[in-house]
């Protein structure tokens, strides 16, 4: 699977521009799908049938990442900027990106001042984005121009995935491709005739901007029940905020509440029987400092009973996320076992 995700990481997708990696993961996953969509906002929808019948089960990824878009090109070919979804403005300056042109991807970096300036600056100064800049090493504006750098271009982080230490991975936009990664490979390696029921897989647009694609998507499929999968903030490092609920190589979450829903009892107990007898490490998870698809799913036409999985990071939102492969590992077992012990959509009901 890392290498599904090296991949997926290599393809810029920020918000609204996802169209690379939903033509690249429509491309693989038509020929083994019984059907498939894209709607009209650019969510991909592929749908599993199981060898009997059962209860219908959505699941959700999103495709996007956090990134910028093209505001302006000065005179002297630097170019301004606009944030798309959850930037930290502290961790911005003196970053690889990709300016995303019709002529193919640019690389850039985000400028700041020299070290040499400092005594002349104010030590504890955090500049906002709308005063940093882009070079892309663009002569003037013509030659930006040129480049083919347009206003309304997408621009990702340029760093690169790589592994590290015995089961680490750093990176950009894991956020959240590695749910994009463990849906692709459940709908390749599980053993569809034992499946009952059908699996409504959405690799959703626009997450990070209001969980718009999971809206759309989520009123297009009636399901008895449904998941998001996603990555979650881990808090195992030394700042005063953490509380050492979420680690790095424990398993994954099982959400029980985040700041967009509170996960359905029911689903999120079942999630835990199933790890349980599976002997899949798992964590379980309250965070408040994070949304997901989930947010949406559990809205959709009457409620439906909804819960999430996710696995944890560190450096959420930046150009070097890190998290543990074994996580991601087993949290596609434990949604493979999930979708396996399915039964009856009765045992998700609020009140039986």
């Amino acid at each position: 699977m890392r290498e599904l995700l090296a991949k997926l990481t290599g393809i810029p997708s920020a918000c609204g521009h996802e169209y690379d990696v939903i033509r690249y993961l429509r491309d693989r996953l038509m020929d083994k799908a019984d059907a498939w969509e894209i709607d009209g906002l650019g969510n991909l929808i592929v749908r599993k049938d199981g060898g009997q019948p059962g209860p219908v089960l959505m699941m959700s990824a999103h495709s996007d990442e956090v990134g910028f878009i093209v505001k302006k090109i000065e005179n002297n070919g630097l170019i301004r900027f606009e944030k798309i979804g959850g930037n930290d403005d502290r961790i911005l300056p003196i970053e690889k990106v990709i300016v995303c042109t019709q002529n193919g991807p640019i690389k850039g970096l985000i400028g700041y001042l020299s070290a040499h300036m400092r005594k002349f600056d104010k030590a504890d100064l955090i500049r906002p984005y709308s005063q940093l800049y882009i070079d892309i090493g663009a002569e003037d504006k013509a030659d930006a121009e040129a480049m083919g750098v347009e206003i309304g271009d997408a621009i990702v982080w340029g760093t690169q995935y790589e592994e590290f230490g015995s089961s680490r991975a750093m990176g950009h936009a894991f956020d959240d491709k590695v749910g994009c990664a463990i849906q692709a490979k459940l709908i390749e390696e599980l053993d569809w005739s034992k499946v009952k029921g059908t699996v409504y897989f959405v690799f959703s647009v626009q997450e990070e901007v209001g969980l718009r694609g999971a809206r759309t998507a989520s009123h297009n499929v009636v399901a008895d029940v449904a998941l998001s999968i996603d990555t979650t903030a881990a808090s195992d490092t030394f700042e005063s905020m953490m509380d050492q609920m979420v680690c790095l190589g424990k398993g994954p979450g099982i959400k029980a509440m985040d700041f967009s829903f509170i996960s359905s009892v029911a689903v999120r107990r079942k999630l835990q029987q199933v790890a349980k007898a599976n002997n899949i490490p798992y964590q379980l998870e309250v965070f408040t400092g994070i949304g997901t698809d989930a947010g949406e799913l559990h809205m959709a036409h009457k409620g439906v009973p909804t819960g999430s999985v996710s696995v944890p990071s560190r450096n959420a939102h930046t150009a070097l996320e890190v998290i543990d492969l074994q996580d991601m590992e087993y949290a596609k077992d434990l949604l493979g076992a999930f979708i396996l012990a399915l039964e009856d959509k009765d045992e998700f009901k609020f009140v039986k």
